[in-house]
């Protein structure tokens, strides 16, 4: 009787919480998607205007349901002196969404090499990762493939993990939803890293 009890409040008093990190170089748009999968989720959520967002200096925080699932997602500072402490957040975390600039080509040898630092960390082992092509909006951008190309010596270092490449606008929304259900689908089936439960709030 009890274990009924206990499954039926689980189901309706609970929900799977998943820990997202999102990383990548500073000024890469990962505050601006996590303000877009915040409107997108979040019916009664009034997001701040995009054109006030500066440069994170430590961590922002934010939560989304999706179904049963509630993701909380840590956006990361990505300037180099900040790339640092991201492996403190590796073993608590489901999934990670890397975001590239796609408009910046100067800088994306340097967004390839803290994105190998990722994959290639035995703390992520397993973990799927989202790589967004951000500022997918801007005519001068480079293209999924371009990007992939650059990218393809971290190819073999991904390892067995759902691993997925999307094009996405931060600042229009444009593939945030697609990205986020994507993820989602990943950790829940992810069994290796189970999720944390939590009251429903």
């Amino acid at each position: 009787m009890y274990t009924l009890l206990s499954g039926l409040y689980k189901y309706m008093f609970q929900k799977d919480e998943y820990c997202i990190l999102i990383l990548g170089l500073d000024n890469a748009g990962k505050t601006t998607f996590l303000e877009q999968s915040k409107t997108r989720f979040n019916k009664n959520y009034k997001g701040m205007s995009l054109s006030k967002i500066t440069t994170t200096v430590g961590l922002n925080i934010g939560t989304v349901d999706v179904g049963k699932a509630r993701l909380m997602f840590w956006d990361l500072g990505g300037q180099e002196e900040l790339q640092s402490l991201w492996d403190k957040y590796y073993a608590e975390c489901h999934g990670v969404i890397y975001v590239i600039d796609s408009t910046d080509e100067e800088r994306l040898a340097e967004s390839k090499q803290a994105f190998e630092k990722v994959v290639t960390s035995e703390a992520l082992c397993g973990v799927p990762i989202l790589v967004l092509a951000n500022k997918q909006d801007v005519e001068t951008c480079l293209s999924i493939p371009d990007i992939k190309t650059a990218f393809s010596d971290c190819t073999g270092k991904i390892g067995r993990r759902d691993c997925l490449t999307q094009a996405c606008s931060a600042l229009t929304g444009k593939g945030v939803r697609e990205g986020i259900e994507w993820m989602v689908k990943c950790v829940v089936r992810n069994l290796h890293r189970p999720p944390r439960q939590r009251d429903i709030t």
